[in-house]
């Protein structure tokens, strides 16, 4: 049963895995940036990164969209809007006042009066009625003259010379100053009849527009078929930068890259993006077994590289400059804080090779981002204040700036070519940075990961845990307190985790909080309360504390890992002395072996294995009548041998090594904390 369980997690390993994997592949492929047309990756003013480009076919050189706005403002400026004589209406208005005049028989007006009117009239149509909203749309435009159609005959005319209402009725009276003309205009509703008779014509207007605006010629020069266009290293002046730029039109216009092209393409994507990935999941497989069977260690890794690239594929369709924004630094800074920085590099270069293939300046991409996350990984190797982030952030700033600045003068060799825009790019990438912080407590609550900086917080004393532990049981306080500092010089000594063990030997012995005094180091010299009880019962009370000391520990929400330590402080051994003193006693009895044994499994870890070794070696070191090199060496072999011939520590990966490494450790250690003192000499009475 045990071996099908572990088949099936395996299996299941397997699967999520490969489930990662593909959806990293897929989402990388279908975020990349999409050149539609573009094959190359240029920039005015750096230099051409490929080698020599012929032209293909014939290309004529399109003019940039500054000219060809030029061109049409120029065209709109010298536009004349064109208007339309309505003459039909001009004479239906005339004929209306001709009869108003006629109909109204109190005027008493004689012939000849009445034709000079008439005729004064039709000169003013004659000579053209405009509306004061056309005539004020001419002023803003700052149009002078229009053209005039009558008959499909298009003469210029300038706007001055047309009436408007207004105008048309005020020369009317200046003509016919007297009192009885006057007299007559009023009369018969001179204003009912001027009206606007040469009108706009938006139509044709926009007939002509367009008409000219088609006229401009979108190019204006040719480069033929088999001409040198640039070669590497070149720097790309205006001009070659609108041949490259007429040479992506015209393959586009071409259709060169098809549906069947783009198909290629998207599945090259795919295959590159494969075997970049493939090789992270080698790198874990081979030199990172641990990591590599821990799924979210996995989903951690790919959710990180998988961000940060799309990230970049997003910035880098918005500019040259725009993907150094995007703070690729942060994965190493996470990484390193949770895992090692062997991983923190390698997935930073697989990152870093993803991204590349959006930037604009491939090269300078990988040289930037390569050193800043070396420089990241030298000064963070041990993330545990709030301080070191600062420090790392203007660290690598200043990486930024002056690998930018050697990078541009070794491949330009002119010191004015340094772009400010790109300083301050990777200058505000580098603030970024600061909130990894808040970064690494969310992943740390998502994945379950233990970071440098909660293990700092926990293992201050002054937490409510410890201070009541400190409080309650005093004598366990102060055992842990030095198991934690034998633990944490021997995993300094086999390159384990000695922050780890630190916190975890802490907070190993928390369950005796529940009965402290039946625990030896709390007892003051007063009797025992095993006194009263039976063997079975007092092993009883004192195996439970591993349990207790785990729900206390879920309780004041201790990190999975701490609790750990909590679990396998004892293993699955015995209670040896309530064991023994039974065995002893019932020499003829079968012992139920389950009542003396511990509930916790052994310990899988480097961490939780020296842990178990320091706590049995710093509880018996107190029962020794005297100390020197010779005692507590025996001592701390005698245990330790014992522990490894129980089977104890085989599930740890400690070699034989380590664990001669880690005793040789212990016992100066124990030398070290017991050493004698001199007597201080008494101050002899006068």
């Amino acid at each position: 049963m045990k071996i099908q369980n572990e088949s099936n997690n395996k299996i299941s390993q397997w699967l999520v895995r490969s489930l990662l994997f593909v959806i990293a592949v897929v989402l990388l492929a279908y975020f990349f940036p999409r050149q539609g047309e573009k094959q190359y990756i240029f920039q005015e003013g750096r230099p051409w990164a490929y080698s020599l480009l012929t032209a293909p076919f014939d290309i004529p050189i399109y003019k940039d969209e500054a000219r060809l706005q030029a061109e049409r403002d120029s065209i709109m400026r010298d536009l004349r809007p064109i208007f339309v004589a309505n003459k039909a209406l001009a004479g239906e208005m005339v004929q209306g006042f001709d009869n108003e005049i006629k109909q109204n028989k109190e005027l008493n007006i004689n012939s000849t009066n009445h034709k000079h009117i008439i005729d004064a009239l039709q000169n003013i149509y004659n000579c053209g009625i405009v509306s004061p909203e056309a005539q004020n749309m001419l002023r803003n435009n700052n149009a002078a003259d229009i053209r005039l159609l009558e008959e499909n005959v298009a003469k210029n005319r300038n706007i001055n010379d047309f009436y408007t209402p207004k105008t048309a009725y005020e020369e009317l009276l200046n003509q016919f100053s007297g009192t009885y003309h006057r007299h007559i205009l009023q009369s018969c509703n001179i204003n009912n009849y001027l009206v606007a008779n040469i009108e706009y014509d938006s139509i044709m207007t926009g007939k002509v527009r367009d008409e000219y605006l088609q006229k401009i010629s979108l190019s204006d020069g040719l480069v033929q078929a088999g001409e040198r266009i640039v070669d590497r290293g070149e720097i790309i002046t205006p001009e070659i930068y609108r041949i490259l730029t007429s040479y992506e039109i015209m393959l586009a216009k071409n259709n060169t890259q098809s549906a069947h092209h783009q198909h290629y393409t998207l599945a090259g994507q795919v295959i590159v993006f494969g075997c970049i990935l493939a090789f992270l999941y080698l790198f874990l497989a081979f030199f990172r077994r641990r990591m590599w069977g821990n799924n979210r260690a996995v989903t951690l890794i790919m959710l990180l590289t998988v961000m940060v690239s799309i990230a970049t594929f997003v910035a880098s369709t918005k500019g040259f400059h725009t993907v150094f924004l995007v703070p690729l630094t942060i994965v190493p800074i996470v990484i390193v804080t949770f895992f090692d920085s062997r991983t923190a590099m390698y997935v930073h270069l697989i990152t870093t090779i993803i991204c590349s293939f959006a930037a604009n300046d491939p090269m300078l991409f990988i040289f930037l981002q390569m050193v800043a996350g070396m420089a990241v990984i030298d000064s963070l190797n041990n993330l545990s204040k709030r301080s070191q982030l600062f420090r790392c952030t203007l660290i690598v700033f200043a990486v930024y700036a002056i690998s930018y600045a050697g990078y541009t003068l070794f491949t330009e060799g002119d010191i004015k070519m340094v772009s400010l825009t790109m300083i301050i790019n990777l200058a505000i990438n580098s603030i970024i940075l600061l909130f990894s912080y808040l970064l690494i407590y969310v992943f740390e609550r998502l994945f379950g990961f233990l970071s440098s900086v909660t293990l700092v917080e926990l293992s201050d004393i002054n937490s409510p845990l410890l201070q009541k532990l400190s409080e309650e049981a005093p004598g366990t306080f102060q055992h842990a307190m030095q198991v934690s500092n034998l633990a944490a010089a021997a995993a300094h000594h086999v390159r384990g985790n000695a922050q780890l063990v630190r916190t975890g030997a802490l907070y190993h012995d928390i369950g005796k909080l529940s009965n402290p005094s039946f625990f030896t180091e709390n007892q003051s010299g007063a009797d025992s309360p095993h006194k009263n009880l039976d063997l079975m019962e007092s092993a009883r009370i004192i195996i439970s504390h591993v349990d207790e000391g785990l729900k206390m520990a879920q309780k004041y929400g201790l990190p999975r890992q701490v609790q750990e330590f909590i679990a396998t402080h004892h293993g699955h051994g015995k209670a040896k002395y309530f064991y023994n003193t039974y065995c002893n006693q019932h020499p003829d009895e079968v012992v139920d072996e389950e009542k003396f044994t511990y509930p916790g499994h052994n310990p899988q870890s480097k961490e939780t294995g020296i842990m178990m070794m320091a706590d049995a070696v710093e509880a018996a070191s107190r029962s020794l009548k005297e100390y020197n090199r010779e005692s507590i060496s025996q001592l701390v072999n005698r245990i330790i041998d014992a522990q490894i011939s129980e089977g104890l520590l085989k599930e740890t990966p400690l070699s034989f090594r380590d664990v001669e490494t880690i005793k040789e450790t212990f016992i100066d250690k124990l030398m070290t904390i017991y050493h004698t003192r001199i007597a201080y000499p008494t101050l002899n009475k006068k």
